[in-house]
C-alpha cells in the first residue's frame, strides 16, 4: 500500500513477548514480515506498517482476541520520549492534545480526535486505511491502548462512559468488558470512547514544567526527522511501485534518488529495510490486487510483477504468504 509509513518495533516485540510463554519461537510470528530476530534487539530500528501488519496477521492467525491482550500492555513507557512528554504534562487534557498531535510519534493507524458530546469527550478512532482484514485487531488495540495510556497518566482508572465500535460483535466479546468496562455499542458509527469532559482539567500526578518544556521540544525534533524519513521512504516506494514491470534494481533507483547506491543502501539500513525487501513488499501487494481480477492469468500476473518465468512469481507468492498464488484467488 503506497500510503504506508514508518513506525516502531514497539508492537511487534509485544506480539513477539506474547507468545513466547507458550513456547512459540519468534521466527513464526516474523515470517514473511523481512524482519529478522536480531532487529528486535535494536532500539532504532524502523519498519514499515506493512511489515508489522504481516506479524499481526501471524499474531491473529493464531489467537482472534490477540489485539485486546496486546493493548493492555502497550503501557505509556512504550511510547519513548512522547511518553515522557505526556507523563510531565500540566492536565490530563494537556497530555492528550499533545499526544494527537505528533501520530508519527504515535504510531497509530487511525486519525484520532477528541470529540464534545456535551458533558462527554470521546476519543475517536477514524480513517482506518490498512489491511481491511485485521481492521477489527487494530481497532482494539489502539483503543484499548489508548486507554491504557490514559490510566497512566492519571495514576488510577479513567472511567468510562461508553465505548462504540464500528464493527458487529466477536465471539469474544465479553472480554471487551475487561477492557473497557462500560456500556459497549456495536455496529456503531464510531470507534471510540466516552469519558466526562471534566477530566480534561484534572492534574497529573508527575506534571513537571521545566523537565516537561525540554522532552516536548525533543519530541517536536523526532517528529520533523520521523516524518522526513517517512517522506524520503515515500518517494522510493513511489519510484518502484511504478516499475514493478521492470525493476531498475540498486543502482538505477540510487540515480533516480540522485545519490549514490551506497547512501541508498545505508539510509534503507537505517530504516530497517532493504531494496529487495520494499521491491517484495511492493510486488506482493500488486500480486494480491491482480488475483482478484479472475480474468487475468497467473502468467500475466507475473510479466506485470518483472518475474521473467512464472514458476518464480509462484516461488516468490508462497514465500510471502504461505499459499500458492491459484489458492490465495477468491
Amino acid at each position: 500500500m503506497l500510503h504506508s509509513h514508518l513506525t516502531t518495533l514497539n508492537a511487534v516485540s509485544l506480539i513477539v513477548n506474547a507468545f513466547k510463554a507458550e513456547g512459540l519461537p519468534a521466527e513464526t510470528l516474523l515470517a514473511g514480515s523481512g524482519i529478522c530476530t536480531a532487529d528486535l534487539s535494536r532500539a532504532d530500528t524502523c519498519i514499515t506498517t506493512n511489515q508489522e501488519m504481516r506479524v499481526c496477521a501471524n499474531a491473529v492467525a493464531l489467537r482472534r482476541d490477540v489485539g485486546l491482550e496486546l493493548g493492555r500492555k502497550m503501557h505509556v513507557s512504550s511510547y519513548g520520549m512522547l511518553g515522557y512528554a505526556l507523563l510531565t504534562c500540566a492536565t490530563f487534557g494537556d497530555a492528550l492534545r499533545l499526544a494527537l498531535r505528533y501520530p508519527a510519534l504515535l504510531g497509530t493507524l487511525f486519525e484520532l480526535s477528541l470529540e464534545n458530546d456535551g458533558e462527554r469527550i470521546w476519543l475517536t478512532a477514524a480513517d482506518y486505511r490498512e489491511t481491511p482484514a485485521l481492521e477489527m485487531f487494530n481497532v482494539e488495540f489502539c483503543l484499548v491502548s489508548l486507554k491504557l495510556i490514559c490510566d497512566d497518566l492519571l495514576g488510577q482508572p479513567l472511567p468510562l462512559l461508553g465505548a462504540r465500535f464500528e464493527y458487529s460483535a466477536p465471539d469474544y466479546h465479553a472480554r471487551y468488558r475487561e477492557c473497557f468496562a462500560c456500556s459497549l455499542h456495536f455496529e456503531a458509527s464510531a470507534n471510540a470512547f466516552a469519558f466526562d469532559k471534566r477530566w480534561l482539567d484534572q492534574p497529573l500526578p508527575l506534571a513537571d514544567a521545566v523537565t516537561h518544556h525540554t522532552v516536548a521540544e525533543r519530541c517536536r525534533k523526532q517528529n520533523l526527522e520521523f516524518t522526513g524519513r517517512q517522506a524520503w521512504l515515500g518517494r522510493i516506494r513511489h519510484l518502484l511501485a511504478a516499475q514493478l514491470h521492470a525493476a531498475p534494481g540498486i543502482e538505477g533507483l540510487a540515480e533516480q534518488m540522485n545519490c549514490s547506491a551506497r547512501t541508498l543502501r545505508r539510509h534503507l539500513h537505517d530504516l530497517g529495510s532493504s531494496y529487495q525487501e520494499l521491491l517484495d513488499e511492493l510486488r506482493f501487494d500488486r500480486a494480491k490486487q491482480l488475483l482478484g481480477q479472475d480474468e487475468l492469468p497467473i502468467y500475466r500476473i507475473a510479466e506485470q510483477l518483472g518475474f521473467s518465468e512464472t514458476a518464480s512469481f509462484r516461488h516468490a507468492f508462497v514465500r510471502w504468504s504461505g499459499v500458492a498464488p491459484s489458492q490465495f484467488r477468491p
